[in-house]
């Protein structure tokens, strides 16, 4: 089956009345006049939605990321997520052994993104050999846990291996990608279509309600990390979406670590 154009990918954006162009001028009635240029200048005085916001003033490069073997497990133990079983807050320190147990951080992106079902999937055909290892995985999207919910019941997925941040936290602090162009128009996204059958058997009950209310949510990108205790052994940030870590890369360094 050939795979759908590029732009299939790209959700529509539909402007408001005012705004959609017509024969006329690009922004519908003419803009000449003293009447119609007052309109016009208050069309561009009008507030920026709240995606185009937290785009524009947030980097679409992050400052800093964690690097192997760093500090970053201690301050990332201090982050709260949501267990989406119960909705509870729990901080990551609680989620595996902060000494010497080894688990595998799954960062989706948002609990509505298509290709986030779609790796959920991938990690939960391989939970088997993460268990056979001792290792703990962790799947954390961003979203409230009603929204994690429906991803689970309709995917489905473990529930008691889901979280929710829904605040981006452990997002921020990791040093993951946000914005327009990671989003949408990063070539590395074009690697989903190596993946299309995958893709199209984890979306066969997706539904877009899954999507967090906060809009700019679907602007974040995930990332895949390894830890053993506090200890970082892997971290791999998504470049775009639908860009996520080779699974062979993940399983050599989780299923080969000594866990006592």
């Amino acid at each position: 089956m050939a795979a759908p154009p590029a732009a299939s990918l790209v959700p529509r954006v539909s402007l408001p009345p005012r705004l959609r162009p017509t024969a006329a001028s690009p922004l519908g009635p003419s803009v000449h006049g003293p009447r119609s240029r007052r309109r016009y200048l208050r069309l561009r005085r009008s507030p920026l939605s709240p995606v185009v916001t937290a785009a524009a003033s947030s980097p679409s490069v992050p400052s800093s990321s964690p690097e192997i073997g760093s500090s970053i497990g201690d301050a990332l133990g201090d982050v709260e997520i949501y267990s989406a079983a119960s909705g509870e807050p729990v901080p990551f320190r609680d989620l595996w052994d902060q000494n010497e147990g080894v688990a595998v951080v799954a960062l989706l992106r948002h609990f509505g993104c298509p290709c986030c079902w779609e790796l959920a999937s991938v990690l939960r055909d391989t939970k088997e050999k993460f268990d056979s290892a001792g290792v703990k995985l962790i799947a954390v999207g961003v979203g409230t846990p009603a929204k994690a919910r429906i991803l689970a019941e309709r995917l489905p997925f473990p529930l008691e291996y889901l979280y929710a941040d829904p605040d981006r936290k452990a997002y921020n602090l990791l040093g993951l990608y946000f914005g327009v162009g990671r989003t949408f128009f990063n070539p590395a996204s074009a690697k989903v279509f190596s993946r299309f059958d995958s893709l199209k058997e984890a979306v066969k009950n997706y539904t877009m309600e899954a999507t967090p209310d906060d809009r700019a949510g679907v602007l974040q990108q995930g990332g895949m990390f390894v830890f053993k205790g506090k200890e970082l052994l892997y971290a791999r940030k998504d470049e775009g979406t639908g860009d996520h870590a080779p699974l062979d890369d993940v399983l050599n360094i989780c299923c080969k670590v000594p866990v006592t």
